[in-house]
């Protein structure tokens, strides 16, 4: 089947490993000091190691590859944490693994409690919705932001939301390439910045390559940054 994968360049792997690590699927490993995509039937095609390599060596490519598969990639994880002799926990993607937080009470909390503004400043919201040209646009400070971090971050509107443009999307649940989208809306508005707002979750990592191909592709050179949040709502040193 033609699928979107990912493509190491070898000429400019320095063979640090950090694809590798980030790659919770498993399928990259190290040979001869230079990394290799050793199992393409473990590669999912959302680029978590696309934002760790520090040499960009590697990239996607459409072609043709044995379709993603999931249960093998469960089976090869469980084999390796009972050789570790680890607790199976959880047994799928590590985004999905079942948590539960005890957050802080007030008794001093009014009942009942103040409805706080929105600070969302456009519609559509999400990234598949949005059309490319919008007057909006035009001299934007641009949020892409996952859209758990809506959920998981108390203070969204008013610390991130607040002044922007807000673009949301999972690339897990789509199962699509934002860059493409996202590289027009860049290439044909006067964007003034971007922030990518993720989850600390590994398939938030799609979100966020998506983020960087299209400022790269768009040609243009614009101030971004990345933050990310934490399951338990706190936001993460970069």
């Amino acid at each position: 089947m033609i699928r979107k994968i990912i493509k190491i360049d070898q000429s400019k792997c320095n063979g640090c490993g950090a694809c590798a690590a980030a790659c919770h699927e498993g399928a990259i490993e190290i040979i001869d000091g230079k990394a290799a995509l050793t199992r393409e039937d473990y590669c999912d095609g959302l680029g978590d190691c696309l934002p760790e390599c520090p040499t960009d060596a590697i990239s996607f490519e459409e072609r043709e590859a044995p379709a993603y598969d999931e249960a093998a990639v469960l089976a090869a994880r469980q084999k390796k944490m009972r050789e570790q002799g680890m607790k199976l926990s959880h047994t799928g993607c590590p985004g999905m693994q079942v948590r539960q937080m005890a957050h802080p009470q007030s008794e001093e909390i009014p009942s009942p409690m103040p409805q706080a503004a929105s600070r969302l400043g456009q519609w559509p919201c999400q990234i598949k919705l949005a059309p490319v040209n919008a007057p909006y646009f035009e001299g934007a400070k641009l949020l892409i932001a996952a859209d758990c971090t809506a959920y998981a971050y108390a203070s969204i509107h008013e610390d991130f939301i607040k002044g922007k443009i807000t673009l949301i999307g999972c690339p897990k649940l789509d199962s699509v390439d934002y860059s493409e989208k996202l590289t027009e809306i860049i290439r044909n508005n006067n964007i003034k910045s971007v922030t990518i707002l993720r989850m600390e979750v590994p398939c938030c990592g799609g979100l966020e390559a998506a983020a960087k191909k299209a400022l790269q592709d768009s040609g243009k050179f614009i101030p971004w940054q990345t933050i990310t949040v934490s399951i338990d709502g706190k936001i993460l040193d970069n």
